[in-house]
This record gives C-alpha cells, structure tokens and sequence, in this order.
C-alpha cells in the first residue's frame, strides 16, 4: 500500500491530490517530502472572502511539516497559487493543511500541542527535534481556536483570585468556571485592580453577568467592589479557606513576636521548630507531633491562646442557620477583641466587617467553596513551570488557557496522541 493511499484515508484534502513520495535532505536531515498539486480545472480560494476565483500565478514551492513518521520527518510539498479577485486583489489562496506564511500543517500543529498539555514545552521541542518557539506557535494556534469557538454560556458560578507571577509584586487575576462539571479557566489578565475585574465583566457582558448566582473571592477591596457593582443579584461567598488562612498568618506573627522576645531575653526558645504544629489542623498531625502538641499546650504562651481561639472558632462552620452562625460570630469578636493579641484582634474586625458576605457561605450551604478555585491556582503554577522559558505575559496567558480552559479543539485525525 502506497504512503499516499493511506493519506488518503487519513486526511484528504478537497480539490488537491497527493502526488509523488520521496526521501530528500532537509536542512541537512534526510526527510520524507510528499508532493501536493491541485486537481485540474480546480480554482484556488480567496483567504479574504472564502470564494473561489481565477488563478492570477504561482509561487515557488513550499514544505510543510507535517507529522513524523518512523525516522523520518514528514513535509508536504506545494508551490501555492495566487488568486486574482476582484475584490480583494491578488493573494496567496487558502490552504486547507495550513495556513499564512506558517510552516507546519494544522495537524503537526495540533499534534505538538497535545504533547504540550502532557509534557514540558522544552522536553516536547527536544522530543521532536524541533524549537521552543514551535511548540509555542502549535499552542498558540490551538488556543486562538478554542478561545474563538467556545461557549460561555451556563455559567452561573465563577471564581475569583490572583497569582503571583514573574519576580516582584506582580499579579495576575484569574476568573474561573465552577459550576459542577464544568470548572474551567475562563478569564486572565495581569494586575489585581478594580478595572483589570472590570474588563472581565465588559467582556462577559451584561447579560451573562445577569446570570450569575455566586461568585467566590477572597476579601481583596478592589474585587469586592467590582462584584457588587457588576453583578449585585450574585450571592458573594468569602469562605472558610480564605478565612482560615488569615488566622494562620495572625498566629504565625504572634509565634515569630515570642520568639524575638526569648532571644532578646536570653530565655530557652519552646517554640524552636514548633510552627507547624500550630499552623496544622490537629487531625492531620502524626502521632509524634500529637504527643508534641500536647506538651506545647501546657504552657502560657500568646501563641497558644491564639491556637486556641482559632480552635474555636472552628465551631462556626458547624452551623446549619446563618443566624445563629451570625450570633457565635459576634461572640466570638467580642471575647476577640478583649484580649491583648493584637494580630487575632485585626481577624476579629475583618470579620466583624465582612460578616454579611461570610455568611453568605451558609446561604450557599457550603455547596461552593474556594477550594476548587485554589486546587485550579494549584494547576496555575504547575503549568507556569512546565512551560518554563516563557518570558512575557502572552505566553503565560496562552500556557494557562491551553492547560486550565477546556477549549475546544480543531478536527484532528490521528489517535496517536
């Protein structure tokens, strides 16, 4: 069976023909170059306005990259006509494998893109004997495609939050899908300011807007604003994550303030290598840290009343009504603020101000949860280091888009992959 019979079969391109297969250097490699012509009476096609038109000339031949075989790396050779129409002028027709000025088909370009989302940029470039910038042009393609054809619509749950990029404070805001089943990357854009949020909303549009139920977020003021001025019908849910990380932080600062006190004090250090224990839940400790715990209890320390509130704050989540999880909440702040720890009493009035959208979470039923908006920032920064190399915003956006967004794909023949 000829290599042309079984293109054919694979990928056959209307109004073309594969013509003769042969092994010929290229760029100094032997490569299997496989000839293209047009069928007779055929006419090109505009790439403007999608019409066929007359034949004005034709251009050198080009190769085509196309997916390896074997050994052997694969070209379609093809000496592209110019079309003359008479409402565009004379351009270079529409090539159904490839496209402007672009060396490899759509099929390698997909090809290398799904080999992106499994392995490193780098490594997929070295696999295929190819260069970062390739696989980058493959992902890039892949991406403008899906962002092109997917749908926004059904999405009545979002998330949003922030990553660190590049080196300084620099952000990047990212809103993201939750609706059960379908959690997915939906919008990026660098800093975390109001109006970065708003351009999310602006192309969103109002009526998707409309349509929103919840959204979650953390307590960041710019964030709150734009929420509530673009979508205020939307439930706004801060909740128990992001919550509880603010105590951590506030115990973490207590912890480092007693251990400057004994160093500068010539006293024995107990909190020597003891943050973890009070930064974890007391469920995920081992048995040996358990025992240590217990021994770090005993003692008359602010970071162990600190512990303690955070510990008992715990019960607020065991409410099933928003009223009665409201009542704990005001308890709570006041026996807060009468203590001397000025970091908890800081998490005691961050909560007194946002009590309405804290529990909002109650409202929700617990149902959604900034949990899964943490898990997606986890495959943020995992996708940031398999594409390592990436030195601008546009590659970052576009790594996160391919990896997190779910977009749809071009028509792809090959199951290899």
């Amino acid at each position: 069976m000829l290599i042309k019979t079984l293109l054919n079969k694979v990928e056959r391109f209307k109004s073309f023909v594969y013509g003769a297969v042969y092994v010929k250097l290229v760029d100094g490699v032997e490569a299997l170059v496989i000839d293209i012509e047009p069928r007779r009476n055929s006419r090109p096609i505009c790439p403007e306005c999608g019409k066929r038109r007359n034949t004005y000339d034709r251009r050198p031949p080009r190769l085509f990259e196309y997916l390896p075989v074997w050994t052997f790396k694969v070209y379609f050779r093809y000496a592209p006509r110019r079309v003359s129409c008479p409402e565009h002028g004379v351009k270079v027709e529409a090539l159904p494998w490839g496209h402007g000025k672009e060396r490899m088909t759509f099929s390698y370009q997909i090809y290398l893109s799904r080999w992106a989302k499994r392995l490193s940029w780098k490594e997929v470039a070295d696999i295929f004997e190819t260069s970062w910038d390739t696989v980058f042009r493959a992902v890039n393609f892949v991406v403008d495609y899906g962002l092109a054809h997917r749908s926004l619509e059904g999405v009545t749950e979002i998330g949003v939050d922030e990553i660190a990029v590049f080196k300084g404070h620099k952000y990047l805001t990212l809103v993201y899908q939750l609706n059960a089943g379908a959690r997915r990357l939906l919008w990026c854009a660098p800093e975390r300011k109001a109006k970065t949020l708003l351009r999310f909303f602006q192309e969103f549009g109002k009526e998707r807007s409309a349509k929103l139920q919840f959204v979650c977020s953390d307590m960041w003021a710019p964030y709150l604003k734009v929420i509530a001025k673009k979508a205020p019908q939307a439930l706004n849910i801060l909740d128990r994550f992001h919550i509880m990380r603010k105590f951590n932080e506030a115990i973490d600062e207590i912890r480092r303030g007693e251990v400057k006190q004994f160093k500068a004090n010539g006293q024995e250090n107990v909190l020597e290598r003891k943050r973890w224990l009070l930064l974890k839940r007391p469920e995920n400790l081992s048995e040996k840290q358990t025992v240590r715990l217990d021994e770090l209890l005993k003692l008359n320390l602010a970071s162990i009343k600190g512990y303690l509130l955070r510990e008992d704050f715990q019960r607020f989540w065991e409410y099933q009504r928003p009223d009665f999880a409201g009542k704990f909440l005001d308890n709570w702040v006041t026996r807060t603020l009468q203590t001397d720890l000025e970091p908890m009493k800081k998490v005691a009035k961050m909560l007194s101000k946002h009590k309405p959208m804290i529990l909002n979470w109650f409202k929700a039923k617990g149902q959604l949860s900034s949990g899964a908006v943490e898990g997606l920032n986890l495959k943020a920064k995992l996708t940031m280091r398999k594409a390592y190399g990436f030195k601008t915003l546009k590659c970052l956006k576009i790594a996160l888009y391919h990896t997190l967004g779910k977009l749809p794909a071009p028509d792809y023949h090959h199951r290899f992959c």
